[in-house]
């Protein structure tokens, strides 16, 4: 139970991050994307600090063999850039560009009920379905 508490206190610190940074305006993420029309670069300060802090905690993570709550620490390890890395990204940032939303921003606004948030939600799921068929027949 405890960790179900610690895990929505998280997801509800990091939703008000997103709502304070701007993060979860579409209009405010495509005008930091946007070099030659209105150019807001105030996003790149927000994710200066999210470097920053996950930097900060990814270093002090590696050298616990438990999360706080004594679950077993589980960091990723793979250092390899390959095809499968870039193609995520790549499609990741085209999806942000286009539409102003990432996984997370999307999520919490679904809660404003628009049809273009339900509309992206969808192709992203989509999209994870679509990922996770094509690499179960692939293995």
């Amino acid at each position: 139970m405890i960790i179900n508490i610690a895990a929505l206190l998280c997801g509800l610190v990091f939703g008000l991050g997103l709502i304070l940074s701007g993060m979860g305006n579409p209009a405010k993420v495509q005008n930091f994307l946007d070099f030659s029309g209105r150019w807001d670069p105030s996003l790149g300060f927000v994710m200066g600090g999210a470097i920053a802090v996950g930097l900060i905690a990814f270093t002090w993570a590696k050298r616990r063999k438990t999360a706080l709550l004594g679950e077993p620490m589980q960091l990723p390890t793979s250092t390899v850039i390959d095809r499968k890395l870039l193609t995520g990204s790549a499609l990741f940032g085209i999806g942000w560009g286009l539409a102003g939303f990432c996984p997370g921003p999307a999520l919490m606004n679904l809660a404003t009920l628009a049809p273009q948030v339900w509309l992206f939600v969808a192709a992203m799921l989509a999209g994870m379905w679509a990922q996770h068929l094509w690499a179960a027949k692939k293995s």
